[in-house]
């Protein structure tokens, strides 16, 4: 008879089959570890939803309102008048004020500036200051024609004077 001098080896916990677990007598298999975790956690979501609802599910108890904000200051509001005056002869002039004091007086504008100016603020502005400003080109024109003619007769009669 021979006898084998081998130690024997415990057996290996890395095997390639899974272990086999007899079937229970109710018709339940068995909960493996993985198993038992989602269950677990299934049970501790359930647990943390009943304490919070979501958005679709009802408040157990009512929700606070936000707190309302304080009433802010009121925001102060700045009153600029400004003023622009416009002759015939197609001078502008303006001043601004603030409530009862005079920022700036009397300062001499182009007829251009005006225009954009107004163009820049609103059309139902611009229209009307256009308006008064081509109405005041046409004067000014019609004097300088008037003044062309006048000089010309001038040129005219010095000339006849010459000879």
């Amino acid at each position: 008879m021979t006898v084998d001098t081998l130690a024997a080896e415990a057996p290996s916990t890395d095997a390639d089959t899974p272990d086999v677990v007899a079937p229970s007598l109710d018709s339940t298999p068995a909960p493996d570890a993985s198993t038992a975790q989602v269950d677990e956690k299934a049970q501790l979501d359930e647990k943390v939803s009943a304490e919070v609802p979501g958005e679709d599910e009802p408040a157990a108890k009512p929700k606070k309102a936000p707190a309302k904000k304080a009433a802010g200051k009121k925001t102060k509001t700045l009153e600029l008048t400004l003023t622009v005056t416009g002759t015939a002869d197609g001078e502008w002039h303006a001043e601004l004020k603030q409530g009862n004091t005079y920022l700036a007086r009397n300062l001499a504008v182009a007829a251009a500036a005006v225009s954009r100016a107004a163009k820049e603020l609103h059309e139902d502005l611009s229209t009307p200051i256009d308006e008064v400003i081509e109405a005041a080109r046409e004067q000014q024109a019609a004097k300088v024609a008037a003044l062309e003619a006048e000089l010309e007769a001038a040129r005219q009669a010095l000339a006849d004077l010459e000879n």
